[in-house]
């Protein structure tokens, strides 16, 4: 796939320990649940390689992953779907209810995971008309450029327009090649200076499509969502309608590529192709699922939230849903789930559910040996943030081991003590740390920082020590 900034090797081309040594870059621990998703990936690219009569037999074998907030479930989801190159969507279960109720009917979840792949595929056809795109984007600008004169579409110059609005009077062959001639010779030295960029900040006039009306969502009742209302094809009423705008030549081709590249992408074989991907692909990511189990007591909300999982059923066992881009077929898409579980359990779940999430992995709490290697290992780590943060400021933050070993402990203390959010601990510590150096960095630009255990103690261990401040602060 080329130009799409995509990694060599997608994360259905990687063996499951490759799979895991990607996420381990950005997560630390929970190895089990790195290990039931890894194969899970990779059980969909196995799916591919079988007959076709045994491949429509086997089912993915969905997920549920239990834990505490803060440890890591979302951002395995969230580094899965930069991960795979098969489409992926991460929803919440709180946001759908029961039909009838106000809330998004669960059906929506699939179309909005045909849009992903919709847009997915749209990208991947488009770099391949680039080329063409970009050739008559270029042609398009210099029209702008030159209003005069015209080209074809294969970027041949035509006679000047000035020359067909004269007259009706027939205009000599020897003066008309002089005039393109002409017309060509300037058109040559704009499009070198355009290529040079030296044209880069001229204005131009260039037509948009102006958005009249606000967009609007359907909530409950399957059969007008499905009608997926696009007011921009119903011409001028409802907008849709061009409008003229002054942009630099720099805006103005990107403006251009765009529409050309939207022009020569069949859509019909883009919505083929994502509905296809989608089908044999897909992965839905529910989080907060814990958040609709049902404790028991068959009334009040209890019985909305019984209602959502016998909504979301259908789909998870498999289901044919109507989108505008055809209907999808969700037998073989992977569903991982997941949630806390701290005020209920997974078997409060209706059996039919939880049969349908036949893996469990549950991933444990976070020690004081995780808060150290969250703070410093992953590439995105925490003490990594702030310190190039504030490098920007001309500060520089240098973090001795025994304060990053107080901070792990700190942030172990507190959420022992209190309510435990894990690794977000961690950012509420470090933003009280760096509170003041965070303040007056404009101020002492050039300056190093030391951030030992005595300076961690004197800016948090009053905060950690007094539970009621810590209740507030932490």
């Amino acid at each position: 796939m080329k130009g799409t900034g995509a990694p060599a090797r997608m994360g259905s081309d990687l063996t499951p320990r490759e799979i895991v040594a990607e996420l381990d870059k950005y997560i630390i621990g929970q190895d089990k649940a790195k290990k039931a998703v890894s194969i899970a990936l990779r059980n969909r690219t196995r799916r591919q390689r079988l007959p076709e009569e045994l491949r429509d037999e086997v089912a993915p074998k969905n997920i549920i992953m239990i834990g505490p907030t803060g440890v890591g479930k979302t951002e395995i989801a969230r580094r899965l779907s930069k991960l795979c190159g098969a489409p992926f969507l991460k929803v919440e279960a709180t946001k759908y209810t029961e039909v009838g109720y106000v809330g998004r009917d669960v059906e929506s979840m699939v179309r909005d995971l045909v849009s992903v792949a919709v847009s997915m595929v749209k990208s991947e056809l488009a770099e391949d008309v680039r080329e063409e795109a970009e050739r008559r984007a270029e042609e398009a600008l210099l029209d702008l450029l030159l209003p005069g004169m015209k080209t074809s579409r294969r970027g041949e110059a035509e006679e000047p327009a000035e020359l067909e609005e004269v007259s009706s009077a027939p205009i000599p062959a020897t003066a008309v090649e002089a005039e393109a001639g002409r017309g060509r010779g300037t058109r040559d030295k704009l499009r070198d200076m355009l290529t040079r960029g030296l044209l880069d900040e001229r204005l131009v006039e260039v037509s948009v499509t102006k958005n009249a009306m606000p967009m609007m969502e359907i909530f409950s009742g399957t059969s007008m969502e499905d009608m997926e209302l696009n007011f921009g094809n119903l011409g001028s009423i409802f907008g849709g309608k061009k409008k003229r705008k002054k942009v630099t030549v720099r805006q103005a081709r990107e403006i251009l590529l765009n529409e050309e590249m939207d022009k020569l992408v069949d859509m019909d074989r883009v919505s083929e192709l994502a509905r296809q991907r989608v089908e044999e692909m897909g992965i839905i990511f529910i989080d907060e699922i814990d958040k609709i189990a049902s404790r028991g007591e068959k009334v009040g909300i209890d019985v909305s939230r019984e209602g959502v999982q016998r909504d979301i059923l259908p789909i998870v066992e498999g289901s044919k849903v109507n989108t505008r881009h055809g209907i999808v077929d969700t037998r073989h898409i992977l569903f991982i789930a997941a949630g806390a579980f701290h005020m209920s359990k997974p078997s409060d779940l209706i059996p039919e559910l939880q049969g349908r999430f036949p893996l469990r992995v549950e991933l444990t709490a976070l020690t004081r040996e995780d808060f150290v290697k969250i703070l410093t290992q992953p590439k995105n780590a925490l003490i990594t943030q702030y310190t190039e943060l504030l490098k920007t400021e001309g500060v520089t933050l240098e973090f001795k081991p025994e304060a990053i070993d107080r901070l792990a402990q700190l942030a172990s203390e507190v959420n022992s003590r209190s309510e435990n959010i894990g690794a977000r601990r961690l950012h509420t510590i470090m933003e009280l740390l760096l509170e003041e150096v965070s303040f007056h960095a404009p101020e002492i630009q050039g300056q190093t920082i030391s951030i030992t255990k005595t300076y961690v103690d004197e800016k948090l261990s009053n905060v950690v020590e007094d539970q009621d401040l810590t209740r507030y602060i932490l």
